[in-house]
């Protein structure tokens, strides 16, 4: 019999397995799922892409964008602060427009570039885009596809991984698989999750207008999040399509791997601290060994066991879900790593409590209540 003091462990570790279990299903069946295609007419699209710094496969996660089957005008637009930017060479090198322009509208750096890039976009339906995606050829389609939906006002994309810089970033990239995706399955299925990402958000001008455009979010660390709140509020829906992209993760260093981690975390718990501090029954198989380590030495074992069975099923599952942009390595990555993954990922949860600033872009940022940004004026954010 376990001990009295187990059961708390033990007991949360066999429900996350049984979550877990559940979002392999819900990842499996998204993998299966088929978006609709662009609607009749297409609408033109602007395409934003803020860049900063040489990313290891930046040249072609752009060209991706630019190799499209869309019967429409796309135009794509890079955006730098610094002409001297490595990625601004990149962005040279392609046909996109590149806006150099190193006003700051905010503490938010990303959201000024946005900014400064949006005031020249021509077109009506505005899609941002992290630089280290990768997407499919249809793309475009399927986010005007989903944008024509009744009541919808944005679209965002769920993605998995990529180590473009070797096993630290394989790692992340494991994370993102592991953690990231099943998290997300989980709460769009039960409704508590209200996901808008800054891998993709694809709006109308006028809902972008309504909502103060860019600038609004100018001194918030978690603009996609903002954004997509409140884009909620105007009365609309986020729509989340069955398409999954990749990110391309560059952390070289287990340092780089724990400032990013870290700063994620800690952006998720300032948004929603009781759903996140919730979200530790994500984690059962550290919770399975403490309840093994405290007296519950068989039920520990079989909860450890089932972890790692859940966790496998979601990183097979995980393998399915991209559109070809992954060699297989890639995806299964995150399978090979389980253990260590999981271990490290709850390290990072419980360190994530204790954070009151993070590190972006080698810059040290003090964190507010929702995620606002109290960094002084002076920083160079």
């Amino acid at each position: 019999m376990p001990s009295f003091a187990s059961l708390v462990p033990l007991a949360m570790s066999l429900v996350g397995s049984g979550l877990l279990l559940w979002a392999a299903w819900l990842m499996r069946r998204r993998a299966a799922a088929r978006d609709p295609g662009a609607p009749h007419p297409a609408p033109a699209i602007s395409l934003l892409k803020p860049l900063y710094g040489a990313e290891p496969r930046l040249r072609d996660n752009l060209a991706g964008a630019l190799d499209q089957d869309y019967p429409a005008p796309v135009e794509v637009i890079c955006g730098v602060a610094d002409a001297d930017d490595p990625a601004a060479a990149v962005a040279r090198s392609l046909p996109v427009r590149l806006v150099v322009d190193p006003r700051r509208r905010g503490r938010n750096a990303k959201v000024s570039n946005l900014a400064n890039i949006a005031a020249v976009a021509r077109h009506d339906v505005i899609v941002l885009a992290d630089s280290d995606m990768a997407v499919p050829r249809d793309y475009f389609g399927r986010l005007a596809g989903a944008l024509a939906s009744p009541g919808v006002g944005a679209v965002t994309c769920l993605y998995v991984g990529r180590g473009d810089a070797g096993f630290w970033s394989r790692l992340v990239a494991a994370g993102i698989d592991s953690h990231f995706v099943p998290a997300s399955e989980i709460g769009l299925a039960t409704g508590l999750g209200h996901p808008c990402m800054g891998s993709t958000i694809a709006m109308r001008r006028e809902t972008l207008d309504s909502i103060g455009g860019f600038a609004a979010f100018a001194d918030v660390l978690a603009d996609d999040h903002a954004i997509g709140a409140a884009v909620r509020e105007t009365g609309q829906s986020v729509a989340v399509p069955a398409m999954v992209l990749v990110h391309g993760c560059a952390e070289a260093s287990f340092a780089a791997l724990a400032r990013q981690e870290l700063r994620w975390n800690a952006t998720i718990a300032g948004i929603d601290p009781s759903g996140y501090a919730g979200s530790i029954v994500l984690h059962p198989l550290p919770l399975a060994i403490v309840a093994s380590l405290i007296g519950g030495k068989a039920a520990g074992a079989f909860a450890i066991a089932l972890a790692l069975v859940a966790r496998g099923a979601v990183a097979l599952a995980a393998a399915r879900l991209d559109f070809g942009g992954r060699s297989w390595r890639d995806r299964l990555t995150a399978l090979a790593l389980v253990p260590f993954r999981d271990l490290l990922s709850f390290a990072l949860f419980l360190a994530s409590f204790a954070v009151r600033s993070v590190d972006w872009r080698g810059t040290s940022l003090n964190l507010g209540r929702q995620g606002r940004l109290t960094a002084r004026e002076d920083q160079n954010t």
